[in-house]
């Protein structure tokens, strides 16, 4: 290696290959090419996963992308939902994968419960719990009620807690280490204005997620969190709208002024950006991390 480098620092022109566990980098004196890399999509043998909120949105694009990466996936929901469950199983199946659909509610543990159960019955061990429902709500932040606050809390940090505590457990059963993936938001990092509850609700996502983390390497089990930002969901369809209502904006113009005015990146997200990286999250390149929340946002918020 001496002389390789003194070659560079001679100004000679040097070309080694360098072989690591599963790439192989091609190094000369301009460039540094890859030339194979480790991927998401590789088979590590059967796995399966639970994604919350998963019926449509960010969570049917995870979903739909995990089938992808080789996983079997269990589609959850509420009730209201159940068409969307039913129509994401069919397509993870029409991949080739299994799927199973079950409507519950995140807020109650019970059902949480209830929900990993019956994806251990149809799907076997659980290897990956994505946790990824929740609701958002505009208003402003003297305006809100008591029960407006509570909801919020309910869903998205209750249900969090559930899905974080419930999972580990049925992992800690099986012995055999895994993975809990929870949503976040850039509201995490940095509140929105007339999003205050919301803001607050995903500060506890990132507070439990660093917890968990802390509690839960002994058992082999990682835990982290992803922070969307401006996504193209009905959700960010209802905040636009809520938002354009307070300053006499027309539907889709204030997204669109967020989109210009904050995201370097030039574009409104979609669900995929989102759902890439919880492949990652999900998959054994990122068995180093845990008690983290990656930003995918396209440059809104830099932490």
């Amino acid at each position: 290696m001496k002389s390789f480098l003194k070659l560079f620092q001679r100004g000679k022109p040097a070309v080694c290959t360098i072989t690591l566990p599963k790439t192989r980098v091609i190094s000369s004196q301009h460039q540094i090419r890859m030339v194979s890399s480790t991927a998401v999509t590789k088979d590590y043998g059967k796995r399966t996963a639970i994604v919350t909120g998963s019926a449509r949105g960010i969570g049917k694009a995870i979903a739909i992308r995990l089938a992808e990466d080789g996983f079997d996936v269990c589609i959850n929901d509420i009730s209201a939902n159940k068409p969307g469950i039913d129509e994401t199983v069919k397509e993870i199946q029409s991949m080739g994968r299994a799927s199973y659909g079950h409507v519950a509610d995140v807020s109650k543990l019970s059902e949480v419960e209830g929900l990993i159960e019956s994806s251990v019955q149809n799907l076997g061990n659980l290897n990956v719990m994505i946790a990824n429902a929740g609701i958002a709500q505009v208003k402003a932040l003297l305006s809100l009620s008591e029960d407006e606050v509570r909801r919020m809390f309910e869903v998205n940090v209750f249900g969090i807690f559930n899905c974080y505590s419930a999972a580990a457990k049925q992992m800690i059963k099986q012995g055999g280490g895994g993975k809990i993936i929870g949503a976040a938001s850039i509201v995490a990092f940095r509140p929105f204005a007339m999003l205050s509850h919301y803001s607050a609700s995903k500060f506890a996502v990132r507070g439990f997620t660093q917890a968990f983390a802390m509690e839960l390497a002994e058992h082999k089990i990682t835990v982290n969190g992803y922070a969307p930002g401006i996504v193209g969901t009905a959700m960010w369809d209802l905040i636009d709208e809520e938002l354009g209502k307070t300053r006499g904006a027309e539907k889709g113009d204030t997204i669109k002024k967020y989109t210009d005015d904050l995201i370097l990146l030039g574009r409104t997200s979609v669900p995929t950006d989102v759902s890439k990286c919880v492949s990652y999250l999900a998959s054994p390149d990122s068995d180093y991390m845990t008690g983290q929340t990656l930003i995918i946002d396209g440059g809104i918020v830099m932490n």
